[in-house]
């Protein structure tokens, strides 16, 4: 870690083990203060403070201090965090600096807005590939990709490296895709469908559900 700003966290905080591995309630926070910081920085924003961070996460400031403070100092009293400084301090927490690349499957409205969204090219994620079975997509331009056969899956995963796949099909496809995915060596799946999907122990899957966010969301406000 290079040089950083004084900080204005709770003293006595003792830094990380580099290869101590996060906690899942840690890296969930780590990745909400990345989404904000992301987020600051389009709009010419070059400080953010833990007051700050917490109005946009509704994490306490407090408990964002001490996740900060964990790692070392990021911060100066009074100034607050430098967002390009942060930015990059949590990728490398979290281990995502740098470029991964990303295979699309469903070219339908989601996969459409997916592909054509910067989202994912945000935090460091190239979507590289996007594939379909519907003959009639096939070959079609979707942002900068062109629509691949399903087919061609496992000879566009070993010719890109390909490390995480993305599933925006039919809860009924999802299974075979995540199949197809395994066989071909990757081992993160994200998953945008309602289905359980069963994979080998040492593939990561990570479910996403709007339902199941609102849910969330709406136990804290109602509370």
């Amino acid at each position: 870690m290079g040089t950083a700003p004084d900080t204005d966290l709770e003293p006595g905080e003792v830094d990380r083990e580099e290869g101590e591995r996060l906690s899942l309630g840690v890296a969930a926070r780590l990745s909400r203060y990345l989404q904000v910081l992301t987020q600051a920085h389009k709009m010419g924003k070059e400080t953010i403070s833990s007051q700050e961070l917490s109005a946009y996460t509704h994490i306490n400031s407090t408990q964002i201090r001490r996740d900060l403070s964990g790692f070392g100092k990021f911060g100066k009293r009074g100034v607050g965090y430098r967002i390009d400084f942060l930015t990059d301090e949590i990728r490398r927490i979290l281990r995502t600096a740098g470029n991964h690349r990303i295979a699309l499957f469903g070219a339908g409205k989601l996969g459409q807005a997916i592909a054509e969204s910067d989202i994912f090219a945000d935090h460091g994620f190239d979507v590289v590939a996007l594939f379909d079975v519907d003959p009639g997509r096939i070959g079609e331009q979707v942002g900068p990709l062109v629509v691949q056969d399903f087919s061609e899956l496992k000879e566009t995963v070993e010719r890109e490296g390909i490390v995480v796949g993305v599933l925006a099909v039919p809860s009924s496809a999802a299974q075979e895709v995540a199949d197809e995915l395994v066989e071909a060596g990757v081992t993160v799946i994200f998953n945008y469908t309602e289905q359980l999907l069963e994979v080998p122990p040492e593939v990561t899957v990570h479910t996403s559900s709007p339902a199941v966010d609102l849910l969330y969301a709406l136990y804290f406000y109602l509370s």
